[in-house]
């Protein structure tokens, strides 16, 4: 663990380890799922530690990987929440594959959002995005660039049969 130079710090109140878990789930059961999501460590707190409420021995931090991108999360007590200003994007080859990481991370009391984005029921933002958006709205062909662009600011869940037939209107 820690073989990148930066890691995302996520902050938790009490649940770091079963979100930690719930994430691995969600990334390693997934069709053509690579081997490269898992659960690398938890640690407990060693002593009692009264600012925040954590009694010995409960989870501290947990390390975990996601697609082999590295991930800490710590359970640091009620201070911080999570808001839409940070979000983790999961970039999609195909519809199929939007469809299954929207639905597995709406479950259990997340949110929908607009323009591909949602919260998870943690309250963490994520955008899952299909990566032909991302070459549709580079084109130079500004036109159907912004066509793509328009379609996109429309939709929920991105759907890429409209944002193909968006782009490529005549």
């Amino acid at each position: 663990m820690f073989n990148q130079k930066i890691n995302p710090f996520l902050w938790f109140d009490n649940n770091a380890e079963e979100a930690a878990k719930f994430y691995v789930s969600v990334f390693s059961k997934r069709k053509g799922a690579t081997k490269k999501s898992k659960i690398e460590a938890v640690v407990k707190y060693p002593i009692d530690s009264q600012q925040i409420g954590k009694p010995k021995g409960s989870v501290m931090v947990v390390t975990f990987t996601l697609e082999g991108q590295e991930f800490v999360a710590l359970n640091g007590g009620p201070i911080f929440k999570f808001n839409e200003s940070m979000s983790l994007v999961i970039n999609c080859k195909t519809q199929a594959e939007v469809d299954y990481f929207w639905e597995k991370l709406i479950a259990g009391g997340g949110q929908e959002s607009m323009c591909g984005w949602l919260k998870d029921k943690y309250g963490l933002s994520w955008q899952v995005c299909p990566v032909i958006l991302n070459k549709m709205t580079i084109d130079k062909n500004v036109k159907k660039a912004s066509r793509a662009m328009e379609a996109m600011m429309k939709m929920r869940k991105i759907d890429i049969a409209t944002l193909k037939k968006a782009y490529n209107q005549k």
